[in-house]
């Protein structure tokens, strides 16, 4: 008979062997059993070990995984970064100052671009004001950041100074021809269209997003929202070496 603790042993039956006598079945028959249980134990083990060094295979698979798309694309919050910067069109504008600008003017700084309009009453005044906090708390030296306007029959180069000079006296405003604006603004995927309002006036729907140029000029990421200044710095702090290292 099997030791205590043993599961009882089922013939296919389902009742436990005997002989006709009642007494214990011959001991080659018993030791068949037992071979055939500890067959059955063998088994058994071998397959939760199997079991455990598939598990230990994907874990270890899932970490190489995890360290090679870390090491090649930085995790950004709210954000993308590109896995490879992309050029930008050239384009002819006005700064803020009336200093002609263009894409060589984007060359040997780390910028953050983005799209809006002075009379936008909450989105760009809220991501302009997150903007200030992020080139304060980002630690990345020569971080500027440029806004394009969509609106240039209202925003002159005056105009945007005085405006951007209420979140960061270092904002650089940038205008010009509604065909330049938007044919900048295309290249970048951003999209913005005029909405007519009763009583003459208007307003833009616009695409949200703070684009990301490295040292060299060229699209490196895309934030976008919600645009939370501590989030934002932290990840560009974490990728200023790359967005440096293009220069």
């Amino acid at each position: 008979m099997p030791g205590p603790g043993a599961p009882p042993l089922r013939t296919a039956s389902g009742t436990a062997p005997s002989t006709a006598s009642g007494t214990a079945p011959p001991l080659l028959a018993r030791e068949r059993i037992f071979a055939v249980w500890d067959n059955l134990l063998m088994t058994a083990r071998l397959f939760w070990i199997l079991v455990g060094l598939g598990a230990l295979c994907a874990a270890l698979a899932g970490f190489l995984l995890a360290a090679e798309v870390d090491s090649s694309a930085p995790v950004l919050a709210s954000g993308t970064w590109l896995q490879e910067a992309r050029p930008i069109a050239d384009f002819h504008l006005i700064d803020s100052r009336g200093r002609p600008f263009s894409r060589a003017n984007l060359r040997g700084h780390p910028t953050l671009m983005y799209f809006g309009f002075t009379h936008c009453p909450d989105e760009c005044p809220d991501t302009l004001a997150a903007l200030a906090r992020v080139r304060k708390q980002a630690r990345v030296p020569g971080l500027r950041v440029l806004f394009v306007t969509m609106d240039p029959r209202r925003d002159t180069p005056p105009v945007l100074a005085a405006y951007l000079r209420q979140f960061d006296s270092s904002f650089v405003g940038l205008t010009g021809t509604s065909a330049q604006l938007h044919r900048l603004a295309a290249s970048l995927g951003i999209a913005f269209d005029r909405i007519e309002l009763p009583g003459g006036g208007y307003d833009f729907n616009h695409t949200l997003a703070i684009l990301v140029l490295n040292s060299r000029g060229r699209e490196a990421a895309v934030f976008t929202p919600p645009f939370h200044a501590r989030q934002l710095a932290r990840s560009l702090h974490r990728v200023a070496p790359q967005l440096r290292a293009a220069a």
